[in-house]
């Protein structure tokens, strides 16, 4: 490993980005729900430019903790 690769920055690197209308098909939501969930910080995402990308592990991550048994 070189003095300028570090363990997180590798970790970093293996993470994928997903754009909101990924997001929105992914969840089978309008792009606008997605929006909402980021700027609530209910969903984390990275603002690349005028654009926003979230980690795909979140939007799973989102998914499990919201989903609820019924009766």
């Amino acid at each position: 490993m070189s003095a300028v690769e570090r363990p997180r920055d590798k970790a970093l690197a293996e993470v994928r980005f997903l754009t909101v209308a990924e997001v929105a098909a992914l969840m089978r939501v309008s792009k606008m729900t997605v929006y909402r969930l980021v700027h609530s910080a209910e969903l984390p995402a990275v603002r690349v430019g005028r654009s926003f990308r979230v980690p795909e592990q979140a939007v799973h991550e989102y998914l499990r903790d919201a989903f609820i048994e019924a009766g």
